[in-house]
């Protein structure tokens, strides 16, 4: 990691035109050994087709010009690499129904992520689970979360989405805490081969 801050990293070219939590959050998803998280109103950032995240940030408040809308694509796009690059680490994620149902960007768009979500759901290294309507109350329900095993276990970090932006805990606590939430969440949903069916549905129905 210090080498790579002697070097520079493809998220330095963002420095001056994106807020320093998001290059952050791009450090530590590089450098992460495995990657889980858990979704109730919006699609994975990791698994996102470029117009789904064009609409998404194009939405922001306030409203953003067309090129600080291209920036936060492009760097969404570029931290996918970590699901993409050779011998990938281990990504788990688990989507509420209601976002599958959101159709961001009209039908079409909304169709092309759902079908995304189900090609990149069959690769080995990643696991998509979705907690279905009739599941009703869960525990964290409402909080998009982040959590990013570190290279040793004290650098492991979670992520929260903020209005005002991305929220970073380190403290052991916090850790043990969102751990074992997103353990009760992954055992809440359904497995990965009637999360796929249960997408296909979606999708065919759109």
């Amino acid at each position: 990691m210090a080498g790579e801050k002697t070097r520079g990293c493809w998220w330095d070219a963002y420095r001056d035109v994106l807020p320093s939590g998001l290059l952050t959050l791009a450090e530590l998803e590089h450098h992460a050994t495995a990657i889980r998280t858990a979704f109730t109103a919006h699609i994975p950032g990791m698994l996102q087709t470029t117009e789904h995240a064009r609409e998404i940030f194009s939405q922001a408040i306030p409203t953003p010009t067309p090129p600080e809308v291209e920036h936060r694509v492009s760097h969404r796009i570029k931290r996918q690499d970590v699901v993409f690059r050779e011998n990938p680490n281990p990504y788990s994620t688990v989507v509420h129904e209601a976002a599958l149902h959101m159709r961001v960007g009209g039908r079409r768009v909304a169709r092309e992520q759902l079908h995304h979500l189900i090609d990149m759901s069959e690769r080995d290294h990643i696991t998509l689970r979705v907690l279905p309507f009739d599941v009703g109350a869960f525990p964290g329900s409402g909080q998009s979360i982040n959590y990013l095993c570190g290279p040793v276990p004290e650098l492991d970090t979670v992520q929260l989405d903020q209005f005002h932006g991305p929220v970073l805990l380190n403290a052991e606590a916090h850790l043990e805490k969102y751990r074992r939430l997103l353990d009760v969440v992954e055992a809440t949903a359904l497995g990965p081969e009637k999360s796929r069916d249960l997408i296909r549905s979606i999708a065919h129905n759109l």
